[in-house]
């Protein structure tokens, strides 16, 4: 599962006690355990706040290879307590019904190598009932998705808040396959800007103005604002076609398709939305449109300039042929939601850019598919090979809404020897297979760095999607409040005498 972001409802953080000074509480005494019984302790209490410091950002490095940046891959511990639907089944089920992007052989294998844990106890036997309140620890190989090498520009640092122009590609929080490749970790990083509070966020894929604020005094004083409506946000984008001249209003409904690929589109059924269009320049080709959002809805100003006929010139998801010869213009779709999803899957497959819709081709076969709740922000939510949530809560059947997928590429699993449960059993009985930390890996260029034998991503080589490919028109050029007004300089894309 995916890891959520730094927000309120993180659970990456140390935990704390009673105690006035944070000391942790004093172990609890085990109680008298009847024959053959397992003992569950209590579920441990996890500070709430932004908990990212020194040794998340030490975990691994970037490297920058042909105007991409990249993180070298990495061990990495999920963690979880066990959802209110595991309960009285076992991890080997658990495992085959709900993370199946993995063959059961690599669960048996990693429980060999000392990677999986119950309630911090290595797990030698999958066979064993979960409990409510069971803590699960799974350590994986983790591998993150390039992004572009384009640098995060601050704008405004001062002693209460933090404002970045950033780049196209890049998410704002970990999420996903995502984690020091996000706008976070690399101001902690690079820039020693750490303990910093997400005020709003950006679709991974849009560029623009980004406000984090330094204190928790400050970003309730910034969200009070939000919910009294104070706050005004100006984007700019490059459209197709010739947009009308006049100030154009759209308030149509939208409703979320799917949160997984991350897709919605207009219906009476969604929620309200407002958006205001005006355009700036038109070359023949293109127009240059400032959007005014009045509502917050995800991918609100795409799924509008859709139906309205002008799509986003180079939007991944609604200027696709997948919504038909009208490219969904005024909510003529003509298919089911389910025909919908599967036809965009299908079309970024047969161009290797699933990369670029944030999917796997390993979560497109989950047994999750059909299970997608929450809200879509600038993540989507995929279901993925590793069954640990670091905010999950004991019993409780929620999901975060904040994953964001994987970026695949066409036939990744017939490329992967290792994803066959003949080569897994393999390894599952190779004594020196030993533990993660033999298998370390973080020197030297990519082409030295050591493989997992577990990893499947060690075995897959993906095509590096090109720097053009990570950019989408659209910007967020103004955040304006009561006290304060950001803006960023208008992207070169958005220039008037500017062609493809």
């Amino acid at each position: 599962m995916a890891e959520p972001g730094p927000g309120p409802s993180v659970g990456e953080g140390k935990q704390s006690g009673p105690g006035d000074k944070g000391e942790a509480a004093p172990a609890p005494k085990k109680r008298r355990l009847a024959g053959g019984e397992r003992y569950v302790p209590p579920p441990r209490k996890l500070s709430t706040g932004v908990s990212f410091g020194a040794a998340d950002f030490a975990e691994t490095s970037y490297y920058f290879e042909g105007g991409l940046r990249k993180v070298r891959p990495y061990y990495f511990d999920f963690r979880t307590y066990c959802k209110g639907r595991w309960v009285g089944r076992s991890l080997l089920q658990v495992f085959s019904t709900e993370f199946r992007a993995q063959p059961l052989a690599y669960y048996r294998a990693a429980a060999r190598a000392g990677r999986l844990h119950l309630n911090e106890e290595p797990v030698s036997d999958l066979d064993i009932v979960l409990k409510n309140n069971d803590f699960l620890r799974n350590t994986v190989h983790r591998h993150e998705p390039p992004v572009t090498a384009q640098p995060i520009q601050i704008l405004v640092e001062d002693n209460e808040v933090v404002v970045v122009d950033k780049p196209s590609s890049l998410p704002v929080h970990p999420c996903g396959r995502f984690r020091h490749n996000t706008v976070i970790f690399i101001l902690g990083k690079e820039h020693d800007l750490k303990e910093l509070h997400t005020v709003h966020r950006l679709d991974r894929m849009t560029s623009g103005v980004l406000m984090f604020a330094k204190t928790v005094e400050v970003s309730k004083r910034i969200d009070e604002q939000v919910r009294e409506r104070q706050l005004e946000k100006e984007y700019v984008c490059r459209v197709v076609g010739e947009f009308p001249e006049h100030e154009v209003v759209c308030e149509e409904p939208i409703l979320v398709v799917s949160y997984k690929v991350g897709v919605c589109r207009v219906d009476p059924k969604g929620k309200f939305c407002k958006t205001i269009f005006q355009r700036l320049s038109y070359n023949g080709k293109t127009s240059v449109v400032k959007c005014l959002p009045r509502t917050g809805r995800t991918h609100q100003i795409r799924v509008h300039l859709q139906y309205l006929g002008h799509p986003i010139v180079n939007d991944p998801i609604y200027n696709m042929e997948a919504w038909g010869p009208d490219r969904g213009k005024g909510g003529k779709i003509n298919k089911t939601d389910e025909e919908l999803v599967k036809a965009l899957v299908e079309e970024h497959r047969s161009k290797q850019s699933l990369d670029i819709l944030g999917i796997l081709e390993e979560d497109l076969n989950s047994s999750a598919e059909n299970k997608d709740t929450g809200n879509s922000s600038d993540c989507t939510k995929s279901a993925q090979a590793d069954p640990i949530n670091e905010n999950s809560s004991p019993a409780k059947d929620t999901k975060d809404p904040e994953g964001d997928a994987k970026d695949p590429e066409r036939n990744d699993i017939a490329a992967c020897p290792l994803n066959s449960d003949t080569n897994l059993e393999t390894l599952e009985k190779n004594k020196e297979l030993g533990s993660c930390e033999n298998w370390g890996g973080q020197t030297g260029e990519k082409s030295s760095e050591e493989k997992d034998p577990l990893c499947v991503e060690c075995k897959i080589t993906r095509r590096d999607p090109s720097p053009k490919e990570l950019v989408m028109y659209l910007h967020a050029l103004r955040y304006k409040g009561a006290e304060f007004e950001y803006c960023s300089k208008m992207p070169e894309w958005a220039m008037e005498d500017w062609e493809e």
